[in-house]
């Protein structure tokens, strides 16, 4: 696969769900999604096959893994292994980059 520049944030965002946009870039082995989130928005618990590696950018968020908060800011990455119920919720504003492995066909 050659070498591929994207600029991010010139990409048309999807909203997944109500107050979660997205913008996603893909690799042969990856999903990179750049979220923006509304601040008090519920992501309900769920798991799926794929690890999950949760880069907070701006804002703060609360992540649930396992029955276990973690709250998030600015800097703080957490890493969700595969299969693994988690849950979140924006407390303000919130832009992640999450990356995927392998790949969330259901985004492509």
């Amino acid at each position: 696969m050659p070498a591929t520049q994207v600029d991010v944030w010139a990409t048309p965002a999807r909203e997944i769900a109500p107050g979660f946009r997205a913008r996603f870039i893909h690799s042969e082995r990856t999903t990179h999604a750049y979220w923006e989130i509304d601040p008090g928005i519920l992501m309900p618990e769920h798991s799926h096959h794929h690890e999950q590696t949760v880069n907070v950018l701006e804002g703060s968020i609360e992540f649930v893994v396992e029955g276990r908060s973690h709250m998030l800011e600015a800097g703080h990455v957490l890493v969700i292994p595969s299969h693994v119920p988690h849950s979140a919720e924006a407390l303000a504003p919130c832009k992640m980059l999450v990356v995927f492995s392998p790949v969330r066909e259901e985004y492509l």
